[in-house]
């Protein structure tokens, strides 16, 4: 019975993840900034870095099942 939440939050975190990884590796690679007002390179690493840690928390959840 516990297991249904657990693969949910597991795929949306991970699908979360992925897309923001995915989102900011194509805003870095045409130029574009990751967030107005903001270092390029602070922005892309923070996005990124918040990307890896919502995989690892999907991971983690879907390991939990």
């Amino acid at each position: 019975m516990e297991s249904g939440p657990a693969i949910f939050a597991g795929l949306v975190f991970a699908l979360f993840g992925a897309g923001l990884l995915v989102w900011t590796a194509t805003r870095v690679r045409h130029g574009r900034p990751v967030a107005h007002g903001v270092s390029p390179v602070a922005s892309a690493t923070v996005a990124s870095l918040a990307g890896v840690v919502a995989l690892a928390v999907g991971a983690w959840c879907l390991t939990r099942v």
